[in-house]
């Protein structure tokens, strides 16, 4: 298996990356199975999804032996291929539940964009990313969407270009990544407590809010949308016991579960 989907008891779903002798790069199989488990962990009644991997590094990003045999196929064969890693950056970045990403080592090429995909990223202090497609006389582009949501055009400009190495630190001033620590499951499953002690159905409607709200102009039919997701989830059963839990100084019932 060079992916694995485990849920635990509390709830947490963890994909890992195990393609260890390749540094986890991917190619169509690989991206074809990550398709199927982040579809299915999407269905089902978990708290957040982790994503990880095995080994030295991250990921290297597309396999280049992939890559180069796709080099006597056709362009309409090539943009099939290109659509199935666009699906997957997708279906990742508009899963309905948390994500974490968890960055070791190198994490470079496509493997950005699983991290910028992510809603939460964590990388140790030896991580070492790069956008080096321009390397190899490629680009970006499937993950770019992403990488530019997270980073910024500025950076992009610059890194999208010169294909730089840069560090764990460098990361995180720009936004790829948002804590650099020495244990990263342990700051993982502090970010998880902290997650898990919230509403689970009022998590799920604030990520829904960023993807509908971000980029938007603030127009009326903004103020609208807005106005009517807080009136629904302010009468919700979870909204209103939550409410009564705060003013009767009581766990919410989510919180008792857990």
């Amino acid at each position: 298996m060079s992916v694995t989907l485990n849920i635990s008891k509390s709830r947490i779903a963890t994909l890992t990356l195990q393609r260890v002798e390749k540094h986890n790069a991917f190619d169509d199989a690989l991206i074809s199975e990550m398709i199927r488990l982040i579809e299915h962990a999407s269905t089902l009644d978990i708290r957040a999804l982790v994503l990880n991997s095995e080994g030295k590094h991250f990921s290297a990003g597309a396999d280049l032996n992939w890559m180069k045999s796709m080099k006597d196929n056709s362009f309409e064969d090539n943009v099939a291929d290109s659509l199935e890693l666009a699906k997957l950056m997708h279906v990742l970045h508009t899963c309905p539940h948390p994500t974490i990403c968890l960055v070791q080592g190198a994490a470079f090429g496509g493997a950005l964009g699983l991290i910028a995909s992510c809603d939460i990223a964590l990388a140790n202090p030896t991580a070492k990313f790069c956008l080096s497609e321009v390397k190899l006389g490629l680009i970006p582009a499937v993950i770019s969407p992403y990488v530019i949501k997270a980073i910024g055009e500025r950076n992009a400009r610059r890194y999208f270009l010169t294909a730089e190495v840069f560090n764990a630190d460098e990361a995180h001033a720009m936004g790829l990544i948002h804590e650099v620590c020495e244990d990263l499951q342990a700051q993982c499953d502090k970010f998880l407590d902290i997650i898990t002690d919230n509403g689970p159905m009022a998590v799920k409607a604030a990520k829904n809010l960023i993807n509908d709200v971000a980029g938007k102009d603030i127009d009326a039919d903004l103020r609208h949308l807005t106005a009517e997701r807080i009136a629904a989830i302010r009468v919700s059963d979870e909204g209103q016991a939550g409410l009564n839990a705060f003013f009767n100084k009581q766990a919410p019932a989510w919180q008792q579960q857990g």
